[in-house]
């Protein structure tokens, strides 16, 4: 038994699902009980069954980029742990595949649940709503790009709203004293958050993303772009060195169980929101409209309104 040839073989057996590098490693002891036996009695390092499975689950993580290049259908996400999974269509299919999903969303289609089929951009908002509520305390806002009253041709407001936008309440910890003292000085009570959603990012579509959320979220104090599903090494190598460059973040969010979601790169804060993008966002779009008011009540009045945030 060779070990790349079995790791492709369980791969190809299981078209349709994403697999751990244990239950691949599991997989082939079943598969091929005589040679993972004769593998356990040759090493000296080996003493029971689940030694065995351990030592193919560290092969199979260091086989990976040999296995890659030899089989570029052999893809992985960069989740942890990280899931292997076969697939003939291109990388470029793969991301058009995606949109094909979002463009076909209408508000009357009613959404699926993701155990059911594969997630829609519009079904993962409230999962990213959830994590940043539940690990940050932060509110967010839907921002539809659709309900702008100036239309920039196909998909053209997309480079200039964001899909979602966050209140983080730096107050919410501080005494009344406290709070009172920092409205006098003027001092920052709140960062805003703008928040690109992605349900893939692979090499194909890694910048494009990357830089729409640039364009998106010049106004913000933190900008992140998130993603579902991020596939291969190169593509988390070039986010980072993109976050090097550009300061936005990203988010991995986990749409089966959004606590497990995990902020991957942070965001460089901006100092200052940009007020007069915020101004131009404002008069031509229904949605952040109702942030700045929120924002201007939460100022006003030391009450983030949770409530009234709509994710």
């Amino acid at each position: 038994m060779k070990l790349n040839s079995a790791v492709i073989e369980c791969l190809k057996a299981h078209p349709d699902r994403r697999l751990t590098a244990r239950e691949i490693a599991g997989w082939i002891t079943e598969r091929y009980p005589e040679e993972t036996q004769k593998k356990l009695e040759r090493s000296r390092s080996l003493q029971t069954d689940a030694d065995l499975l351990q030592q193919l689950v560290a092969e199979i993580g260091a086989n990976r980029p040999a296995i890659q290049k030899r089989f570029p259908q052999a893809r992985t996400t960069e989740d942890r742990p990280r899931l292997y999974f076969w697939s003939e269509a291109s990388e470029e299919a793969e991301v058009a595949q995606t949109e094909q999903l979002y463009n076909e969303v209408t508000p009357e289609q009613p959404l699926i649940a993701i155990s059911e089929s594969p997630p829609r951009e519009m079904e993962l908002y409230p999962k990213l709503a959830q994590y940043l509520d539940v690990e940050f305390g932060i509110h967010c806002q839907r921002i539809d790009e659709k309900r702008s009253a100036n239309k920039r041709g196909p998909q053209g407001n997309r480079w200039l709203f964001p899909d979602m936008v966050a209140l983080e309440d730096l107050t919410k910890e501080w005494t009344a004293e406290v709070r009172q003292c920092v409205s006098e000085a003027g001092a920052q009570k709140a960062r805003m958050w703008s928040l690109e959603v992605k349900l893939l990012l692979n090499r194909s579509n890694v910048r494009e993303a990357y830089f729409q959320t640039v364009s998106n979220s010049s106004w913000a104090n933190f900008a992140y772009l998130v993603s579902g599903d991020i596939e291969g090494v190169e593509t988390l190598r070039e986010l980072r060195m993109l976050a090097a460059l550009h300061g936005v973040g990203v988010i991995k969010l986990d749409a089966n169980n959004p606590s497990e979601s995990q902020i991957l790169i942070p965001a460089r804060e901006r100092q200052e929101i940009d007020w007069a993008n915020c101004n131009r966002l404002a008069s031509e779009n229904t949605d952040f409209q109702k942030v700045i008011n929120l924002l201007w009540q939460f100022h006003r009045t030391g009450d983030a309104r949770p409530n009234e945030w709509q994710s």
